[in-house]
């Protein structure tokens, strides 16, 4: 089955909007921690760093996503003050050489703030606005977009609570409950983008489960952005490997999200990935194609 993909423009402030639907868009990882379960470590230099997300705007990325604290399974969190010294140097340094935008991939108000005030445009909150709040009202008063996704309880205890009745139609509920925190803080509807989760307070088969059944999410009316890039729940098709050798496993993945409708695919290996992309984005094309002349000979 391919799924519909309705359209959006989700505006950004000082730029052009995001326009969602007619194609994927790719959304490219910049880590900047010494822990991160794929590539921690290697872009703590500042210039280093903005050079690495150079390289993946170049390689076709739409979105640059800049992160200062592993929110892997089990990490430690990161003060505030240590995340801004990690991401501000290099959010400022794009700013004036990419012309895609910048997601600040955070949790906490402060570092969102300073970060939308250094280029940042997108906030990405792994919480849905449940660990802080007032990230939501710092999005607001930026005109930034906000991306919410889904989970339960923080790092060390997510899997304790991975629990679930109805795996998609849990977390669309509580997606749900992340759209009412973000409207109550001011953030317009158009500006929300919804993430799934996968990996998140979820064992392997609740992410499969949740991928298999997207439109259960895209139900709720807005973009939907799916991370599955080298996770771990990917070992349960492909056994015991290290996040690097879970490339082949990825792609799967990410063909799968742009067949189920999602909007944004995030991803380590831009390069390839765009590749993918673009072909899983045909198959898309042909359908949507195939299924026009089917109505059409009926008259409908």
């Amino acid at each position: 089955m391919i799924a519909p993909r309705r359209a959006y423009s989700v505006p950004l402030p000082n730029r052009a909007a995001l326009q969602l639907g007619a194609r994927t868009l790719v959304m490219g990882i910049l880590n900047i921690t010494p822990d991160s379960f794929a590539d921690g470590g290697r872009h703590l230099d500042p210039e280093e760093a903005a050079d690495a997300a150079m390289r993946l705007a170049a390689d076709g990325a739409d979105i640059i996503d800049v992160g200062g604290e592993s929110t892997r399974p089990g990490a430690e969190p990161v003060p505030a003050d240590e995340e801004r010294r990690r991401v501000l140097p290099v959010i400022e340094r794009l700013a004036s050489r990419i012309a895609v935008p910048i997601s600040i991939d955070t949790y906490k108000a402060v570092v969102g703030k300073d970060a939308l005030a250094a280029g940042a445009s997108i906030v990405n909150d792994i919480s849905g606005l449940l660990y802080e709040p007032e990230l939501g009202r710092v999005a607001a008063d930026a005109g930034a977009a906000l991306v919410l996704m889904h989970t339960r309880g923080r790092s060390k205890g997510m899997y304790g609570l991975a629990e679930y009745d109805d795996t998609s139609s849990d977390v669309a509920r509580e997606l749900t409950g992340a759209i009412g925190r973000a409207v109550n803080a001011g953030v317009p509807r158009e500006s929300l983008i919804l993430d799934p989760g996968l990996g998140f307070a979820k064992r392997a088969e609740h992410s499969f489960e949740v991928l298999a059944h997207l439109e259960t999410i895209a139900a709720l009316d807005r973009p939907l952005l799916v991370g599955a890039s080298r996770k771990s729940f990917l070992k349960a098709a492909l056994g015991d490997r290290p996040p690097a050798e879970r490339e082949w496993g990825s792609a799967a993945a990410v063909t799968a999200a742009v067949l189920q409708g999602a909007h944004i695919v995030r991803v380590h290996a831009v390069r390839d990935m765009v590749d993918v992309v673009r072909v899983a984005d045909r198959v898309r094309a042909a359908r949507a194609s195939t299924d026009l002349a089917v109505r059409s000979d009926r008259g409908e």
